[in-house]
């Protein structure tokens, strides 16, 4: 790929590089009308003001110099933001939701989800309580937490979600026994996809009411194992819904019934394995969906020899009828996926088999004609958000294991959105 045109550029400090498998989250961006805020991996979570609302895309600053900076104690896995406040998540400890002013970065208030879904149980990243995923929207704060641990045999998620008020108080809590790996909030309506659900009668996606926490709708695709949702979006008057289930790509109304369905990396036959991929993102930008799929597994491993044909791809597909617009290969895992209006922004980190560092960057995206231009990194990214006419992109450095060469370093890229 071609050197990063990412114009602005802030160190983030040191971390341990990445391995050649892709790492969980440690890092988090936000991108609102007129800031940009990052959390790293050491807890600290910096502000920076932004004016893209210049005559031209040149004349735009992306990083006009650091509004304020604070400090918390465990990685920054999580962030959502408005005008008014920035609400960032925690992994590990005591899973602290901490609420900021966003101009100030005084603490308004915190919240330990350890006190719903409990503390680690070993000294392990995948024991720790986890901030997954939030949401503003309207008067609400939304936060979906969970904690892992395993019982002899069996793997146990203990989750919850909670509604607050924009003051701190506790609208509503819902608790499950499943692991939510995303939420989406719009207006009075609050998606929330799990991923595992070792409980058969627990539905892969659940619509709320964002003021009282009812539930309003569920869906799942009533598929064999505890694979259900990897992410949903919305949609207009619908729910667009990646499914790990069937990996398949879903259009769901609000009453839970099914609109469209569309293959995305199903079970297929490669030589002597039988692959499959998961579609880990979905985001929505004027009037398309835009699904991205993950790694290749087989039913007989975590490691086939096989690659399916449609891993690491990133599809474009009409809200409207269904209807596939684009394709294209990302060339590595992405750990997200982020929408404006006009554009979608794929990262691209590493692929853990072919191991080739041309491949990190992040694809722009049409909604509607594919692919833009990729924006090539030594390092990987991480983490990307999308707002007031702004990229913002966390880089975090990889070292592969058979190259034992430091790619990158850890470090915000920044630009106007062209």
């Amino acid at each position: 790929m071609a050197p990063s045109p990412l114009t602005a550029c802030r160190d983030l400090g040191e971390v341990e590089p990445a391995s050649s498998r892709h790492n969980w989250a440690r890092s988090a961006v936000e991108a609102t009308d007129d800031a940009v805020f990052v959390g790293t991996a050491d807890g600290r979570v910096m502000a920076l003001e932004t004016t893209a609302d210049a005559a031209s895309a040149s004349d735009a600053a992306p990083d006009a110099g650091e509004r304020w900076r604070t400090r918390g104690e465990h990685s920054v896995v999580s962030m959502a933001g408005s005008d008014e406040l920035l609400v960032v998540g925690e992994r590990g400890g005591d899973g602290l939701v901490r609420v900021l002013d966003a101009e100030t970065g005084v603490t308004r208030w915190t919240y330990a989800t350890a006190d719903d879904v409990g503390t680690a149980t070993k000294d392990s990243l995948f024991f720790r309580p986890y901030v997954v995923d939030l949401a503003v929207t309207g008067d609400r704060v939304v936060v979906a937490a969970r904690r892992y641990e395993r019982d002899g045999e069996d793997r146990v998620w203990r989750s919850v979600v909670l509604g607050f008020d924009r003051g701190g108080r506790l609208a509503w809590r819902r608790h499950v026994h499943a692991s939510p790996i995303a939420v989406a909030a719009e207006g009075d309506r609050v998606a929330v996809a799990y991923n595992r659900c070792p409980n058969p009668e627990q539905d892969g996606l659940i619509l709320l009411d964002a003021h009282s926490g009812a539930r309003v709708a569920s869906w799942d695709p009533d598929t064999d194992g505890d694979r259900r949702v990897g992410d949903v979006a919305f949609a207009g008057d619908a729910l667009a819904v990646a499914s790990h289930g069937d990996k398949r790509g879903y259009l769901i109304d609000f009453d839970g019934e099914t609109r469209w369905r569309l293959d995305l990396a199903t079970e297929r036959r490669v030589g002597d394995e039988t692959v499959y991929a998961y579609p880990n993102h979905v985001c929505v930008a004027d009037g398309t969906a835009v699904f991205v799929t993950g790694n290749t597994f087989a039913e007989s491993t975590r490691d086939p020899d096989a690659r399916h044909p449609d891993e690491h791809t990133a599809v474009g597909v009409s809200v409207a009828g269904g209807d596939r617009l684009w394709t294209r290969d990302t060339g590595g895992f992405a750990r997200a996926a982020a929408a404006t209006d006009s554009r979608v922004f794929v990262p691209s980190a590493q692929h853990f088999r072919e191991r080739e560092a041309e491949r990190h960057g992040v694809h722009v995206f049409a909604p509607d004609a594919g692919h833009v231009e990729t924006e090539g990194l030594p390092g990987i990214p991480t983490a990307v958000a999308a707002g007031g006419g702004v990229l913002a992109v966390v880089e975090e450095p990889v070292e592969y294991h058979d190259e034992g060469v430091t790619r990158g370093a850890y470090r915000l890229h920044t630009r106007p959105i062209r």
